[in-house]
């Protein structure tokens, strides 16, 4: 993705929570105001993009359907990332109120793409200050985005433009406010695929840099097997191979047995890694839909020491 582009998965993200809200029972993750942060025709490219791709992969499941509704929600429920992006959206949130009541007073958001919770969740600004840190293009298109809602941009909302090749994380958000003294909560999804290695972890590192011990970082990962060929998903492959094609290719796995001693260099202590079954389990046990874990996906808390 060029510097001065607007993500494709950012809204593609921001579509699938719309769609999941506005069409799905029980949630995974509910967000409802997703819908205000898709403009009209990335929202139309996209239902055109799970409709289509579903047709082409399933043509007599997509035959059997009555009309094109169905078959979107099958392409939703039958594709890698809607599960994903709703599962990992529910467990940082989750997270987050559980640390609030510890103190935690500053929620930075990397990769925050067109994320609504500053909106959606007024009654957890008292005490909260949100950073949400993305490329230039990302947050001018928030920034419009808001405006067009006809709310008022929070005051405890902070958007950071951030081109990581020319500054670094401690710089932006000391620009914008963020109090490294002050214990925080960080959120970094759907960002480690797209980072070499170096990059993921001199990121975490920045993190860990940034706020005092005792401090939160989610962040989702693939596991290694996801790019080894004759281990991938296939459903998992194909979100890959649109990827690529957009131009914004996964490119990194971890290895979930070796995670938690690569993080103690950091400064931080694994807490928690749920691989696919557990994620399975904790939101998708007992759905009569098709949502189901993403294969290969992990959700990992660490703490800063």
């Amino acid at each position: 993705m060029e510097a001065n582009q607007v993500s494709k998965t950012a809204l593609a993200s921001a579509y699938v929570r719309a769609y999941h809200a506005a069409h799905d029972r029980p949630k995974i993750f509910d967000d409802p105001l997703a819908q205000l942060m898709v403009p009209a025709e990335a929202s139309q490219f996209m239902e055109d993009l799970f409709v289509d791709s579903f047709r082409e992969l399933a043509p007599e499941l997509s035959a059997s359907c009555p009309d094109r509704a169905s078959v979107l929600a099958a392409s939703m429920q039958a594709s890698a990332a809607p599960p994903l992006i709703l599962a990992r959206s529910r467990y940082a949130e989750d997270l987050l109120a559980k640390v609030a009541k510890q103190g935690v007073q500053q929620y930075v958001i990397i990769g925050a793409g067109l994320d609504s919770f500053a909106l959606r969740r007024p009654n957890s600004l008292g005490h909260l200050q949100i950073f949400e840190v993305d490329s230039p293009a990302t947050q001018a298109l928030k920034g419009q985005l808001i405006l067009a809602t006809g709310k008022e941009q929070p005051p405890q909302l902070h958007l950071v433009p951030l081109d990581f090749s020319r500054e670094r994380l401690q710089v932006a958000l000391a620009r914008a406010g963020h109090d490294p003294r002050v214990p925080s909560f960080f959120s970094i999804l759907g960002v480690t695929f797209y980072l070499t290695r170096r990059d993921l972890f001199d990121t975490l590192g920045a993190i860990a840099d940034v706020a005092p011990a005792g401090s939160s970082v989610v962040f989702d990962y693939l596991d290694t097997d996801a790019f080894i060929p004759a281990r991938v998903a296939m459903r998992v492959q194909l979100v890959m191979d649109e990827l690529q094609a957009w131009g914004e290719p996964w490119i990194t796995g971890l290895d979930p047995a070796g995670l938690a001693a690569e993080l103690v260099p950091l400064g931080l202590r694994l807490q928690e890694d749920l691989g696919p079954a557990d994620i399975e389990a904790r939101y998708f046990q007992g759905r009569q839909d098709e949502y189901h874990a993403c294969e290969h996906a992990h959700f990992a808390w660490s703490v800063i020491t």
